[in-house]
């Protein structure tokens, strides 16, 4: 039989005393710390996502009766809560053990202190991603005398026996057991409170079963390499004679593409060496431009022709027909080789 201090009844009714003058005094309304909803549907909803009473929050009557709409014949009770007031979380946990609906309590953060002690009430106890619980033994304030002291001792000492008495109906084990575990103030992640047996199942996300949805097929190509030639970039550069050759190819491109294929074969056809040709050029050295065409044999000019000013005179001295005519003949003697000189010079 358990023996209560004799001014246990005072120290709850002085805990409710103090957080209504506390309101009072500096003008706030309690705070709901729960929200109940679809109370008419299949499944009711509690949310407890705050302190458990305290001086600025709601007490459990105003909870309970709030809780006696609830006419689904099942219930979730979310819970993401650092502890309160030992005794409205106790009389909350009672009001959810004897409501008929079948009560889940899913752990959606933390489940500390006295909100521990809400989750024992659920008929079956679900511990989310990453969620934690923690359990301890139970504080709180006293001023007096030393006899005061005394029994605010026996009394913490009570009430945590009486915490331990609820996790072990839950989980099984002794007072004992749970009190050197609530003294060590022990913090359980989700595997390890299913192991301990405060919880019945660790879930997972998604949750098994449920297919994991395709991506959009209009959602962008992320790995798709970029287009770096709109900034200028076309590969690696190229040697400086492939660059030449580059050119030459582009050049007789262009050159085709205006004069055409039979004029530009006679063009290139007009600057190759013949057998046997030993006359200088006056072009600069280096490769000889890439020709994707053979050239045409030409025949042996009757005369050799003036020697070439620059380039384009070179491409164009033997495309000119030589002229026959009287005008020709009178002038030709005049650029004709000199032999005598020639030979001087040879």
């Amino acid at each position: 039989m358990i023996t209560l201090p004799s001014k246990i009844a005072s120290f709850a009714a002085a805990q409710r005393d103090k957080a209504e003058k506390l309101r009072a005094q500096h003008g706030i309304e309690a705070q709901p710390w729960y929200r109940i909803t679809n109370a008419a549907d299949d499944e009711a909803e509690v949310m407890l996502y705050d302190e458990i009473g305290g001086w600025l929050g709601a007490t459990a009557d105003q909870f309970i009766a709030d809780l006696k709409n609830v006419t689904a014949p099942r219930m979730r009770v979310r819970v993401n809560s650092p502890g309160g007031s030992v005794f409205e979380g106790i009389a909350i946990a009672n009001a959810l053990r004897s409501h008929p609906a079948n009560v889940t309590v899913q752990v959606d953060g933390i489940a500390a202190s006295i909100a521990s002690v809400i989750a024992m009430s659920g008929d079956r106890v679900e511990m989310g991603p990453n969620t934690m619980m923690m359990i301890h033994d139970a504080s709180g304030l006293c001023v007096g005398n030393a006899a005061d002291m005394a029994e605010m001792s026996d009394l913490l000492n009570l009430i945590s026996d009486n915490i331990a008495d609820a996790y072990a109906a839950r989980a099984g084990g002794t007072r004992a057991e749970w009190r050197a575990r609530m003294k060590a103030e022990t913090w359980y992640l989700p595997e390890d409170a299913v192991e301990a047996g405060l919880a019945d199942e660790a879930t997972t996300t998604p949750k098994s079963g449920t297919p994991v949805a395709e991506p959009d097929e209009d959602e962008p190509d992320m790995a798709r390499a970029y287009d770096l030639t709109a900034y200028g970039y076309h590969g690696p550069r190229a040697s400086k004679d492939e660059e030449l050759a580059l050119e030459s190819h582009t050049l007789s491109e262009d050159i085709r593409s205006l004069v055409g294929e039979e004029v530009a074969a006679q063009l290139r056809a007009a600057v190759t060496p013949t057998a046997g040709d030993t006359t200088p050029t006056e072009s600069a050295p280096g490769p000889e431009a890439p020709s994707d065409e053979p050239a045409e044999p030409q025949p042996e000019p009757e005369a050799p022709a003036a020697e070439p000013v620059d380039e384009w005179a070179a491409l164009t001295a033997r495309l000119i027909p030589d002229d026959t005519d009287d005008w020709s003949a009178l002038v030709s003697h005049l650029i004709e080789p000199d032999t005598s000189s020639s030979a001087a010079t040879a």
